[in-house]
């Protein structure tokens, strides 16, 4: 189990460390994952998101072996921008969901999952011709911090103003205390802010001092409720084996006219015949959190699987993530099985919070 460079300040913080991804990582402090919640919706937090993987791609061919493993395409930004892009299994389906900070001409940040850095290491390695690549995996000298809410980059700005400047999918490389950070404006969370990384030896210094300027620590437990509010997808549940970006209704990552890249020839036959289930949000009736595998019922017959469910803290009701026939649509009227109850559902257009 690996551990946060961190987690000395969690611990003192009297955090609930739990499992995550092969890491040891917070799920929530003393307050509460409800009250973090609501404090990065009207407020500002931090997470300390350093479970996920970092690999520095530079030389040549680091552009063109991007380009050829994954379906987003980089022609559409340049250096100083970030992506949110996809690595395709052959059959089409999602083996990881990645964000690709361009840093500058040669060198790029690709961020996979906690549990996928070597995963995506090896199919860039794999990919394209020999040599003019380096893709070096730099997640153990290195801490993320994930600074998010409305209030954000105030707090921030009163820290460091060049970091809080990073505009919305934008990366820059700032100074702050002598200490170089990589700093870009991306989060998991549908309220804005930026993500920042520090070395691991400063890791603690800049936590200290984000959380002397008021802003809150939270935990993943806040951090997956505020994703489901946002609709947004997590790896293992909305994307994974058997599942497609068509299917969770990201067909935006895939940029069909380039040459290629993983997966292309199986996900133009289900473009083709169109997809047997498709992603959908339900807001449930009452405050019952439907959970991950529980079915979806039109009329009692199934017609889809909970992806994902949580109780919305904004919301104060029940809302899921789940994969239903393709026919159902916005304003159906569904069910979830809740441990042998049915509860009604509505099929409702996402983001369920923003």
């Amino acid at each position: 189990m690996r551990s946060s460079p961190l987690e000395d300040r969690h611990r003192r913080l009297g955090a609930k460390l739990v499992p995550f991804g092969g890491w040891d990582m917070p799920l929530s402090y003393p307050t509460g994952t409800l009250a973090e919640h609501r404090a990065c919706r009207t407020d500002a937090v931090v997470f300390d998101v350093s479970h996920l993987g970092t690999l520095r791609v530079t030389g040549p061919e680091a552009y063109d072996r991007l380009q050829q493993a994954f379906t987003n395409d980089l022609a559409r930004i340049g250096p100083g921008r970030t992506q949110y892009t996809h690595l395709l299994d052959e059959d089409g389906s999602v083996l990881d969901d990645i964000i690709v900070w361009w840093v500058d001409d040669e060198s790029f940040e690709v961020m996979p999952n906690a549990s996928n850095t070597d995963r995506v290491r090896l199919a860039l390695a794999g990919a394209g011709s020999d040599g003019g690549l380096r893709a070096e995996d730099v997640t153990a000298d290195r801490a993320v911090l994930a600074v998010q809410g409305p209030e954000a980059r105030g707090r921030l700005a009163t820290i460091s103003p060049e970091a809080a400047a990073v505009a919305r999918n934008c990366v820059e490389a700032v100074g702050w205390d002598g200490i170089a950070l990589t700093v870009a404006g991306t989060g998991y969370t549908g309220e804005d802010g930026v993500e920042i990384a520090v070395p691991a030896d400063h890791a603690g210094s800049l936590w200290d001092a984000v959380t002397a300027a008021g802003i809150t620590p939270a935990g993943l437990g806040a951090r997956d409720t505020l994703r489901l509010e946002a609709g947004l997808p997590l790896h293992g549940h909305e994307l994974g084996p058997g599942i497609t970006p068509l299917q969770a209704g990201l067909g935006w990552v895939v940029r069909w006219d380039k040459p290629s890249f993983a997966g292309k020839a199986a996900l133009a036959v289900e473009r083709e015949r169109g997809v047997a289930r498709r992603l959908r949000g339900l807001r449930i009736e009452g405050r019952r959190p439907p959970r991950s595998g529980q079915a979806v019922l039109r009329d009692g017959d199934v017609v889809g699987e909970v992806t994902s469910g949580n109780f919305s803290p904004v919301l104060e009701a029940g809302i899921a993530l789940a994969l239903v026939s393709p026919d159902v649509t916005i304003g159906d009227e569904l069910a979830v099985d809740l441990r042998g109850t049915p509860v009604p559902a509505t099929v409702v257009k996402l983001p369920f919070v923003g």
